[in-house]
């Protein structure tokens, strides 16, 4: 394998960062992350936007699990 084409792989693998954590873990909004990655991920504010957006506690249950938790807020 060429160095560029290595390179290239192994750049593309670090920009989509964000997205790639988003999807492992089933966030809510992945399909927005992954979009603000892919136009505005060449900005630093975007990238970084994305990655903590990424990592916010917003990620998808199972219904069970969702179940067992009871009430998101008191009432």
């Amino acid at each position: 394998m060429d160095a560029a084409v290595l390179l290239l792989i192994i750049g593309l693998a670090l920009y989509f960062v964000p997205g790639i954590i988003a999807g492992a873990r089933g966030h809510n909004n992945f399909v927005a992350i992954l979009v603000l990655n892919l136009f505005l991920g060449w900005t630093l504010l975007g990238w970084v936007g994305a990655l903590v957006w990424a990592c916010m506690n917003d990620v998808r249950g199972t219904a069970g699990e969702r179940a067992s938790q009871g009430p998101s807020r008191p009432l």
